[in-house]
C-alpha cells in the first residue's frame, strides 16, 4: 500500500460520513410526492383528505430539514415553526425558523416552545396533517416548563445533570417530566390530527422516546426514574426545590405521568428515523475501504467515561501493531455512540471528542504510524468552536516541547487548550445535523508517517 498522509485519509473518511447524514438529503430520501399521494418511508398518505399541512419541529438540523420539506411539498404547506440552535438557521419560504440557546435553554427557547404549542393546539383537527421535524438538541430547544416551574429551575437542573456525567437518556427523562411538550405531550396536543415525525437520531440505540425527549412518542420513563437518576448522581438536594416538589407530587399521584404506550392520543402518529449514527459509521467504513484500510467496526452503541473508551481504542491499536490482531495493518478501527465526561470542580475548556483524543494520545505516545480521531457530527464539541481533535504517537512529545504536560490538561478536562497550539483541533463549523460521535483509529505502523 502506497504511503499516505493519515490525517488526509481521516479527513476524507470524516467528510464522507458527514455527507451521508446530511439532513436535507435524508429528508428528501424519506419523502416523495406523486399527485396527492405523499410517501413517507414505507407509508403513503392521501393529501386530498387534509385541508392544512403544518410543519413544526426542534433541533440542530431543523433548518435544512424544513428546507427539504418545502422543496418536496412546495405551496401545500400552510405554515410552520421550527426552533434551532443559535447559528444553525437557514432561509425558508413558509416555515418560520427560530433560534435559541443550546445546551442550556433560554427565554427564546421558552418563547419558541410556547409558540409551537399554541400553533399545534390551534390547528389540531382531523383534517390537519402535522409534519414534525426532530433532531439532536431538540430537548434543550423545545422548552415549555411545566406548571410551577420557571426557566431558571430547568436551566439549573440541566447544568447539574450535564456536569454530573448523566447520559443523554437520563437527562431527557428528567426534561420530559419538567415539560409541557416532551414525552408524548406534543402528540397529545396534535390529536385528533394526523402527525408524522421525521427524526434524525442522536442517541445510542435510536430510541424514539429519548430523541429530543420524545415529544411525539409514548414515554417509558417514570417519576420513580427521575428521583433515582437525581439520587444516583448525588444531585437530588442540589436541584431547585420546585423540581423536587414536582417529582414528589408525581410519585404521590398528584400530577399525572407522561403518556404511556396505548394512549389514544398517540393513535394517529407515525415516527420515522431518516438519519442515524449507524448510517454515518457505515459510510466511514466504506470510505476507509476505498482508501486501502481494512475496516473494523467496533460498535455504534459505545457509552461510558470518555477517557476509558479512549484507552480501549488505543490498546487495540497497540495490539494490531504487536500481533496483527484483531486484524493486520493497515486497518481502521471505527466506533460510534456518545461517551460522557465527568467534570471536576473547575474544568477547563473541552468536550468529549477532544478528551478522547487527548486520553488516546497518552497511550499512543511513541507509537509510529497510528492516528486517533474523534469528532462530533454536529460540528460542536462542548462549548467550543471545534468538532473534535486528532492525536498520534508524537502528540505528547510535541506538547512537552511547548512546556505542556498532556496528563495535566487531561486531568482538568482542558483538551481544547492543549490541542489548539498543536494545530490538531478539527474545525468543521456547524454541520446542522447531529448523529452523535464518530471515532477512528488509523493504523499503519512503522515506516509510514502519521503527520
Amino acid at each position: 500500500m502506497p504511503s499516505q498522509d493519515l490525517r488526509a485519509d481521516a479527513n476524507l473518511i470524516i467528510k464522507a460520513a458527514l455527507a451521508s447524514v446530511d439532513p436535507s438529503r435524508a429528508v428528501k430520501k424519506a419523502l416523495s410526492i406523486k399527485g396527492n399521494q405523499l410517501t413517507v418511508g414505507h407509508e403513503t398518505l392521501d393529501l386530498g383528505i387534509y385541508k392544512r399541512i403544518i410543519v413544526v419541529g426542534a433541533g440542530k438540523a431543523g433548518a435544512p430539514m424544513a428546507q427539504a420539506v418545502e422543496e418536496v411539498l412546495g405551496g401545500r404547506i400552510s405554515t410552520g415553526r421550527v426552533v434551532v440552535k443559535d447559528g444553525h438557521g437557514a432561509p425558508t419560504e413558509v416555515v418560520e425558523i427560530m433560534e435559541a440557546s443550546h445546551p442550556v435553554p433560554d427565554d427564546r427557547g421558552v418563547e419558541a416552545g410556547r409558540s409551537i404549542a399554541n400553533l399545534v393546539r390551534e390547528e389540531a383537527a382531523p383534517d390537519t396533517l402535522f409534519l414534525c421535524l426532530l433532531s439532536g438538541g431538540g430537548s434543550a430547544l423545545l422548552v415549555a416548563p411545566a406548571e410551577g416551574l420557571s426557566l431558571a429551575d430547568k436551566q439549573q437542573t440541566t447544568r447539574l445533570l450535564l456536569a454530573s456525567g448523566a447520559d443523554i437518556a437520563e437527562i431527557n427523562a428528567i426534561r420530559k417530566h419538567l415539560s409541557q411538550l416532551k414525552g408524548g405531550n406534543l402528540a397529545r396536543l396534535a390529536a385528533p390530527g394526523r402527525l408524522v415525525s421525521l427524526i434524525i437520531s442522536d442517541v445510542v440505540g435510536d430510541r424514539l422516546d429519548v430523541i429530543a425527549s420524545g415529544p411525539t412518542v409514548a414515554d417509558h420513563s417514570t417519576w420513580t426514574d427521575c428521583r433515582d437518576i437525581l439520587t444516583r448522581y448525588g444531585i437530588w438536594e442540589q436541584v431547585p426545590a420546585p423540581v423536587r416538589l414536582r417529582i414528589e407530587q408525581g410519585l404521590l399521584g398528584v400530577i399525572p405521568d407522561t403518556p404511556k404506550p396505548g394512549d389514544s392520543a398517540l393513535a394517529g402518529v407515525s415516527n420515522l428515523i431518516v438519519s442515524s449514527n449507524r448510517m454515518a459509521v457505515d459510510q466511514a467504513v466504506s470510505q476507509a475501504e476505498k482508501l486501502g484500510y481494512a475496516p473494523l467496526l467496533l460498535s455504534t452503541t459505545i457509552e461510558g467515561e470518555t477517557k476509558d473508551v479512549a484507552r480501549m481504542h488505543a490498546a487495540m491499536a497497540r495490539e494490531v501493531l504487536a500481533s496483527g490482531n484483531p486484524l493486520p495493518a493497515p486497518c481502521c478501527l471505527l466506533s460510534g455512540g456518545e461517551t460522557t465526561v465527568t467534570l471536576g470542580a473547575e474544568p477547563g475548556t473541552g468536550g468529549r471528542n477532544m478528551e478522547f483524543a487527548l486520553a488516546a494520545a497518552l497511550d499512543l505516545a511513541g507509537l509510529p504510524g497510528v492516528l486517533a480521531v474523534s469528532v462530533g457530527t454536529d460540528g460542536t464539541d462542548g462549548p467550543t468552536d471545534a468538532a473534535g481533535a486528532r492525536a498520534d504517537g508524537d502528540t505528547v512529545a510535541r506538547g512537552t516541547e511547548q512546556g505542556r504536560k498532556a496528563r495535566s490538561f487531561l486531568e482538568r478536562h482542558d483538551a481544547y487548550n492543549y490541542f489548539q497550539p498543536l494545530g490538531d483541533l478539527i474545525i468543521t463549523g456547524p454541520t446542522r445535523t447531529n448523529v452523535m460521535d464518530l471515532r477512528l483509529v488509523l493504523v499503519k505502523g512503522s515506516g509510514e508517517e502519521a503527520s
